[in-house]
């Protein structure tokens, strides 16, 4: 017991506190599940449009509040694809490619998606490129130089990095290292 006083709608089983609110309007209970789950997180539209309609709100209810939330402003996709964009990048180190497929993922429109990966240029994407495998190639010595490749190359393309600019990077770090990078490229 935490000595905390738990009020309706506090607990942590969201469902019952759902429960507690009138099963007659369905306005209101849509209006509650949005706020509490905007409250933890940003979320897109079509992110609170499946919440709501796993929780058998009708459609027509779910449009009209998911409207009114988008009028003022609690619903901003477009902030939410730019936001997601600099915290995934920056945190996580996610190139271009990876960030259009997590936000294609959460509902996010295409035209929205393009505008906010085109705010990361390609120059800062190669230089977060490069600090990722300036962290990992201390752990990749000893091995062989394919290896290495491989394995630099790889953690670059899990993050969506182009093939191209991943082999570039990781080449230069290789030969900044003193690593003999002829043929690497008929190999790969």
């Amino acid at each position: 017991m935490t000595g905390r006083t738990e009020w309706p709608g506090d607990s942590p089983d969201s469902s019952r506190a759902e429960k507690e609110l009138s099963p007659q309007d369905p306005a209101e209970r849509a209006r509650a599940i949005c706020l509490r789950l905007l409250t933890g997180n940003p979320r897109t539209r079509k992110q609170l449009a499946d919440a709501l309609r796993k929780r058998e709100i009708p459609d027509e209810v779910a449009e009209e509040v998911l409207s009114r939330f988008e009028d003022v402003g609690l619903i901003d996709d477009a902030a939410f694809a730019g936001a997601w964009v600099e915290s995934r990048h920056h945190g996580r180190g996610l190139a271009r490619r990876a960030l259009a497929r997590e936000l294609r993922t959460k509902g996010v429109e295409p035209a929205l998606i393009q505008e906010a990966v085109d705010r990361l240029d390609s120059d800062r994407e190669e230089a977060t490129a490069r600090e990722l495998v300036d962290r990992k190639l201390r752990a990749t010595r000893g091995l062989d130089r394919d290896r290495r490749l491989r394995r630099l190359a790889g953690m670059l393309a899990r993050k969506g990095y182009p093939e191209g600019m991943a082999l570039r990077v990781v080449r230069q770090a290789l030969e900044a290292e003193g690593e003999d990078t002829d043929g690497l490229d008929e190999s790969f």
